[in-house]
């Protein structure tokens, strides 16, 4: 049994556990008001109730909820928190695939014996989350990944939603077209104007007509999501010995300035998997799913290992304009293999090359700010996406 787990309102959480007096207050995670084109990373339920979402402008947020605390992330403090989350998994079972800093499957198989039945351990690591780190989760759990997933989400915040083995077709037959996870607002309207409005009425439909509708890769993916099967690919599709992050957005991005946040949120969690584990990594990657679900991938290896989440990003933005073909993009994920331990000497060109001063700037900034939660010191917004892009071409 796979267990899909989501900290709930992650960024806007960890603020609230840190500050108490914004408990119960809509805290908005991303950017200040006024502040160019920044968007919302998180934010609480309380926002939420205004219609705050994730990847919004920061300035519509500020119209609908003006009352709103706004704050700029502390990516350094997010990851520590998912880091402990993540430990806390891994007393459970030995196979945890963490999609992103606040997601994860845990496969369950096999610790009956350990633990009791799947759904006895879900309550336990639950429990254990809340007692050891401060924060809720949401959970699925169901006998495929796909079905987990969207189980988690139907009882949210820190809810737990159970789909019995056998039973995976009966739950998805009862759900809403809209709550397939997967399908999106332009998925949904090519299935509307030819007469799909309901999930037995797609599962009368034969593979050859989704896919003649929706094209080879959608079609095949609603085919097998609507009978409660593992529609969805969450492997890295790389190399074993790599580290990596990959997000699939509820809603397909469009605007260039929010695929590069969600690109430098991506490099963050890498870089500070990377420093966690103490590796060094040669060679970056990159993968792209659009709407239509094709999926391509590019990489490049460096001359030098990775050394900051400025360098990370830099090179995955220039891989990104070299494949961004234009479609909405429904996942994005960021990696890197060609590892080694970062305990063996490297060659350097320099005594102090510019990449280990940014380094060294990341690390103090970190520092100050774990002295200091308040303080909004940060690094420079990366690099425009028409400087990148041109490089890149």
């Amino acid at each position: 049994m796979y267990l899909h787990v989501d900290l709930d309102a992650f960024f806007a959480s960890v603020e609230q556990l840190d500050n108490p007096d914004l408990k119960g207050k809509p805290v908005i995670v991303g950017a200040l008001p006024g502040t160019n084109r920044g968007v919302v990373s998180t934010c609480s339920y309380e926002a939420r109730s205004f219609g705050v979402h994730s990847a919004m402008p920061i300035d519509k947020a500020y119209k609908l909820c003006p009352q709103g605390i706004f704050l700029v992330p502390r990516m350094k403090r997010y990851h520590e928190k998912s880091s402990e989350v993540m430990n806390v998994f891994f007393d459970f079972s030995p196979d945890v695939k963490q999609m992103s800093v606040d997601e994860a499957f845990i496969d369950l198989s096999g610790t009956e014996k350990l633990f009791g039945p799947p759904e006895k351990t879900a309550f336990t690591i639950k429990a254990k989350i809340k007692e050891k780190t401060g924060l809720t989760v949401s959970m699925g759990l169901a006998s495929n990944r796909y079905v987990a997933k969207i189980a988690s989400g139907m009882s949210k915040p820190d809810g737990f939603f159970y789909v019995k083995e056998n039973s995976e077709l009966d739950f998805i037959t009862t759900l809403p077209l809209n709550k397939i996870w997967g399908i999106g607002k332009k998925t949904l309207e090519k299935l509307n104007k030819v007469g799909f409005y309901t999930v037995p009425q797609i599962q009368k439909a034969s593979l050859p007509l989704l896919e003649s509708i929706l094209g080879k890769a959608a079609g095949l993916f609603l085919y097998k999501a609507v009978r409660g099967q593992e529609a969805e690919n969450f492997s890295s599709e790389v190399q074993s010995k790599s580290i990596s992050a990959e997000t699939t957005y509820k809603e397909d991005l469009v605007d260039t300035y929010i695929i590069e946040t969600a690109l430098q949120e991506l490099a963050h969690t890498v870089m500070f998997r990377l420093i966690k584990e103490g590796w060094n990594g040669f060679t970056v990657f990159l993968k792209i799913r659009y709407e239509d679900f094709s999926t391509c991938s590019i990489q490049e290896t460096l001359p030098i290992p990775i050394s900051s989440t400025d360098m990370l990003y830099k090179t995955a933005i220039k891989l990104f304009y070299q494949r961004y073909n234009g479609k909405p993009i429904r996942l994005l994920g960021i990696g890197t293999t060609n590892l080694e331990k970062s305990s063996l000497p490297q060659q350097s060109e320099l005594f102090d090359t510019e990449n280990k001063k940014k380094q060294q700037i990341e690390m103090a900034i970190a520092s100050l700010k774990e002295k200091n939660p308040n303080l909004t010191i940060t690094t420079a917004r990366l690099m425009k996406a028409t400087d990148i892009s041109k490089k890149g071409k």
